[in-house]
């Protein structure tokens, strides 16, 4: 038994309001450069949908991830090695401008300056790659709150692998049904294909806190790993000619900060925290011939941190006591393992993702409500579980590679967490046969709502800090930001990408700073 941590995250989908706030300080964190205009590390997709890139999950198309050969071996769905090596100066299978969208800016010049006339003046939108005016076709949500998604949703991956009969339901009755939304950043796979795609050898994981980066300076821009990642997280900057993606911000997390999406999540659903895991197991775990017993097999080779034999383990592995100690106060732990309502985003692709996902229940409490219903009895929630408007089969298609009694399961157990604890709120003892119906305890009943529904900051966020002895194995490169030296350094946003765009506040703003800048002198 080979111990090792991750950091991991998990994102209460129930909370989540489809404001885009970690999208959007992600970007101005992050990806607020040239040559990365389209990159969000962190997006907010609306379900149903076509995601972002456009239909990223349909793989028979983009080729991501592994599949298992008749041997019980992995090997990439884009191909192996000998392919590779054939195929290396071609382009490889990947979204292009029209999967992502073309990223712009807004004509403000003529807005301002326009002078007096009958009309009111407009600003106009304008091309960041070509500086042409454009019209907008497409954005990192354009399906935000089902907007216009009457007209693409048949082209949604998920509802396509659907049984006819759920497909027809969400067609039919497509005015009746409810959305949700799916904030997505890396996944930090235990056994990441982006990885094993690039020819380079530039993207690596982290010992420490297995956090997958790419080196930069090792980074030739092959473009195989923006193929390899099924999830489509990698990008290609185009200006700098090397790939970009989210490294769940290493340098606040060293020291015991979450990331930045996850700090400023109007909703407060994220959680962060370390788990650890059997290295030695889980390209056994990755090979499971069935893809329904994915997600058991990765759950088998999270370790329990309080089991003696694992911190022995832990130990003789060179991870510290207060590491040790971050994760048996693992948010991530509990909501993984112990109590088992938190799934992996399509577990099928075989990469073992570390971010989480408790699927949505609160349109059923809304449904129950405008019928009349006692929207928080456990009876009234169980049997309305098995009615939803968008089947369950469309969630279990997400989160468990179609095995629909899991996710029945993680929300029968959030509906009786809801039933059980409105007994307590209004001053009457709990019922222990609404938790034992789902295999839980009432103590276990109030643990999981005092996590899910009241944690404070400290209890969401359990990150160890890094520390001194590491520093230079944490002396890299792998962060994808402009640093002195870079060429797109001295460049505005969007101001290297290509023709002359109008100003932005953005780039009003860099050039105002590069004009102060007596150094620059």
């Amino acid at each position: 038994m080979r111990v090792m941590a991750q950091v991991s995250m998990v994102m209460n989908l129930d909370k989540c309001i489809g404001c885009h706030t970690c999208s959007v300080t992600c970007k101005q964190a992050w990806t607020n450069r040239a040559g990365t205009e389209y990159v969000w590390f962190n997006n907010v997709e609306t379900r149903p949908g076509l995601g972002y890139p456009r239909t990223y999950e349909d793989q028979d198309k983009w080729q991501g991830g592994w599949v298992r050969t008749k041997s019980g071996r992995l090997k990439l769905k884009s191909g192996g090695r000998f392919k590779k090596l054939l195929s290396i100066f071609a382009s490889p299978v990947q979204p292009g401008l029209d999967d992502y969208y073309e990223p712009w800016t807004y004509d403000y010049e003529n807005l301002i300056q326009s002078p007096l006339t009958d009309d009111f003046p407009v600003a106009r939108p304008k091309s960041l790659i070509t500086g042409e005016n454009m019209a907008i076709k497409a954005s990192a949500n354009w399906d935000d709150a089902l907007g216009g998604i009457h007209e693409t949703i048949h082209q949604d991956p998920v509802i396509a692998k659907l049984r006819k009969e759920s497909n027809d339901k969400i067609m039919a009755e497509y005015e009746k049904t409810f959305m949700f939304f799916v904030p997505r950043i890396c996944e930090h796979c235990l056994n990441p294909s982006c990885m094993a795609a690039c020819p380079s050898g530039a993207i690596y994981k982290r010992e420490e806190d297995g956090i997958v980066l790419i080196d930069q300076d090792r980074c030739r821009g092959w473009r195989q790993c923006v193929t390899g990642c099924p999830y489509k997280k990698v990008y290609f900057n185009h200006r700098t000619g090397k790939a970009e993606k989210c490294h769940f911000c290493y340098p606040r997390i060293e020291v015991g900060l979450p990331t930045v999406c996850s700090e400023t999540c109007v909703g407060r659903l994220r959680y962060i925290g370390i788990v650890f895991y059997d290295a030695d197991r889980v390209t056994e775990a990755a090979a499971v011939e069935d893809p329904k017993d994915l997600y058991e097999a990765q759950l088998d080779i999270m370790l329990d941190p309080r089991d003696p034999e694992v911190i022995a383990a832990a130990r003789a592995n060179g991870i510290a006591d207060d590491w040790i100690e971050a994760a048996q106060k693992s948010p991530i732990y509990a909501l993984c393992k112990y109590f088992k309502v938190a799934l992996p985003l399509h577990p099928e692709y075989r990469t073992m993702p570390m971010v989480w996902y408790i699927p949505p229940l609160s349109p059923v409490v809304d449904l129950l409500q405008e019928q009349g219903h006692d929207a928080e009895a456990a009876g009234n929630l169980f049997g309305a579980i098995d009615a939803l408007r968008i089947p369950v089969e469309y969630l279990a298609e997400l989160f468990t590679a179609g095995d629909s009694a899991v996710v029945t399961g993680v929300l029968q157990k959030l509906a009786a967490m809801r039933a059980y604890m409105r007994d307590i709120t209004l001053g009457r003892p709990g019922d222990e046969e609404i938790a034992e119906a789902v295999g839980m305890t009432g103590g276990a009943m109030e643990q999981m709502y005092r996590l899910l529904a009241i944690a404070k900051y400290n209890e969401r966020y359990v990150i160890p800090k890094a520390h001194v002895e590491q520093a230079h194995n944490l002396e890299e490169m792998g962060c994808s930001v402009n640093f002195d030296g870079d060429p797109a350094f001295d460049e505005p946003y969007g101001g290297s990408s290509g023709k002359p765009v109008p100003v932005t506040i953005q780039s009003f703003n860099a050039m105002k700073a590069h004009r102060d800048d007596e150094s620059m002198t």
